[in-house]
């Protein structure tokens, strides 16, 4: 019911004014709470992601420094030049090798490998070993000095299979040198090339079951491969010469080259170093 001067009717009009007005005023306000809202968020992930960024940023930088930190370490470790056995020997002067220095080699050697009664086995006295040379001598005038007597014993020697005197050198090459430089000493002697460069072992051992053959003159590797074969006894056997002091292009000995080295201390191991301390053998370094 409608009382009259208390209840008055609103026009359509008048309604649709105010419900645009309430709506106008709505819709800014709700629009700019949505607004805000989303842009503080937006703003913060974008700092987030921008202080992310900068951390990996950072990150990588450290890590390349780092790394080029360390690379600055090693380089100067890789650009140094390690001393060869050449720079080395170069610088030293040259001593004539002694009996002294095949015993320290033998004991150097064998330490870790051998028992100390076995070890002790592989001593030699003194009495075994010849005269040194001195650097002063050729290889004939030194054969000849320690071996005076040396045209009877080749007459006397008549056993195949078997040299009265054994020279063992590093090389193929330096084996073709020694002999050359025997013509002054051998004489009637015959003269065998005992390594391994183009000469099967087959072969070697039909010249020495040939004929009687008074010198060898090889590498340590092959003059063991024909004892080891029994295409060279030891039973003529009374010098060994060690080609000590000559040094190679690169100023190596025979016993700076590795697998020389361990070729030539297996051979003495054999049956020379027995057949020295029993007295039959003498040893020489040339």
């Amino acid at each position: 019911e409608i009382v009259p001067g208390r209840d008055v009717i609103p026009k359509k009009e008048d309604l649709c004014k105010h419900a645009s007005y309430e709506g106008e005023e709505e819709k800014p306000s709700e629009k700019a709470a949505d607004e805000k809202k989303p842009r503080k968020r937006k703003t913060e992930s974008v700092k987030l992601t921008k202080a992310k960024k900068k951390k990996k940023e950072c990150f990588v930088a450290q890590e390349k420094q780092d790394t080029a930190e360390d690379k600055g370490v090693e380089k100067p470790k890789k650009r140094r030049k390690k001393k060869n056995i050449t720079d080395a020997l170069a610088a030293s002067e040259p001593k004539p090798g002694c009996a002294a220095d095949l015993q320290e080699l033998l004991r150097d050697h064998y330490a870790d490998k051998l028992s100390i009664i076995e070890l002790e086995e592989l001593q030699l006295p003194d009495s075994c070993f010849l005269a040194r040379n001195d650097l002063s001598h050729s290889l004939s005038s030194y054969l000849k000095e320690i071996c005076p007597k040396w045209a009877k014993v080749q007459k006397n020697h008549a056993i195949k299979r078997s040299v009265v005197l054994l020279i063992i050198c590093s090389s193929a090459l330096r084996t073709i040198e020694l002999i050359k430089q025997l013509t002054a000493f051998k004489g009637e002697g015959k003269v065998l090339k005992l390594f391994a460069k183009h000469i099967k072992v087959e072969e070697q051992m039909k010249l020495l079951a040939k004929g009687v053959a008074h010198i060898g003159v090889g590498t340590p590797g092959r003059i063991k491969a024909l004892i080891e074969k029994d295409g060279l006894t030891l039973d003529a056997l009374k010098y060994v010469v060690l080609d000590w002091n000559w040094r190679d292009q690169k100023l190596r000995r025979m016993v700076d080259i590795p697998e020389v080295k361990v070729d030539m201390l297996k051979l003495l191991e054999t049956r020379i170093i027995m057949g020295c301390r029993a007295g039959t053998i003498k040893l020489g370094l040339f």
